[in-house]
């Protein structure tokens, strides 16, 4: 699978979400207006937050997906890792602002929610662990963090969804008990949210900051790079991600009386091998060095 192949996938499946989200959204907030339940409506417009949040990763993935240019030789792959990070933002302002609302409610006096209340979480629970499976599975796959990010938002719905359904059951049991209990159950959806959205900040900051890749994956360069035909070593291995692949910087190590032109076809071969071993690599910048035992 190619790389705009890859981009397409992933936005087909947020575009899905998205779907999945309004329709989550409009029922969950006009059931819980109509029966007066703070955390049903708490968890509609997490809900709607997630139709922004998902189409914020549409077009990230839209912009990553184009070709290197000028101004941009290593591709536009970041756009899809900065489009985690708004979503992160947007996750933690949300949370803050659904707690907020929630104990806002508190001592309010209503009816107690009814059994459609109850329904509504429970279709946002199966409907939101279906969408978060297989975003995780996909973006996974395709190391797609905007796209995990989001699994991880669908992940966190999940958990507000149950902390709901457990408030809206015990106000519903006993009203004159735990009326109290649905608006405070907004109040942990709100922390759930905020909590999630800060994951996803550090997620996304750290790839935005460089960081290097898992052990596995850079002991899967070393040992393909020593694999190849005149490379007498590895000195060091430097990776970034930019968007769903990275683009690695090796020095490898040479017999020091090769010529110029053997030793940098030595270097290409590692190249051609890493591209083709590792969909995940975009790109080798190959640094040729004298082997240090033959210089002894």
């Amino acid at each position: 699978m190619t790389v705009l192949e890859s981009y397409r996938t992933a936005r087909r499946v947020a575009l899905v979400g998205i779907a999945v989200s309004a329709l989550l959204a409009c029922s969950n907030i006009i059931i819980g207006l109509l029966v007066n339940s703070t955390s049903v409506v708490a968890t509609g417009f997490e809900f709607a937050g997630d139709v922004l949040a998902s189409s914020i990763i549409v077009i990230g993935m839209g912009v990553a997906a184009r070709p290197a240019d000028a101004n941009h030789p290593y591709g536009h792959g970041r756009f899809e890792t900065l489009s985690a990070f708004v979503v992160g933002v947007i996750l933690a302002a949300a949370g803050v602002m659904i707690c907020y609302q929630s104990l806002q409610a508190v001592g309010a006096t209503h009816p107690p929610p009814g059994i459609s209340a109850v329904a509504a979480l429970v279709a946002a629970i199966v409907l939101r662990g279906i969408m978060s499976s297989v975003k995780f599975r996909v973006g996974r796959r395709l190391r797609s963090s905007a796209l995990v990010a989001d699994a991880w938002n669908d992940a966190v719905d999940i958990l507000s969804a149950l902390a709901a359904l457990v408030a809206v059951a015990l106000a519903t049991y006993d009203p004159a008990r735990f009326l109290a209990a649905d608006h405070y159950g907004g109040f942990v959806v709100g922390i759930v949210v905020v909590v999630t959205g800060l994951r996803v900040l550090r997620d996304s900051s750290l790839e935005l900051a460089d960081t290097m890749p898992a052990p596995d994956m850079t002991g899967d360069i070393v040992k393909i790079s020593r694999s190849v035909a005149g490379v007498r070593g590895i000195d060091k291995v430097f990776a970034r991600k930019t968007g769903l692949q990275y683009h690695i910087d090796l020095h490898i190590e040479v017999d020091p009386t090769l010529t110029i032109g053997a030793s940098h076809a030595i270097g290409g071969r590692v190249r051609a091998t890493l591209k083709r071993e590792l969909p995940w690599v975009a790109d080798v910048l190959v640094h040729v060095e004298p082997s240090r035992d033959a210089g002894e």
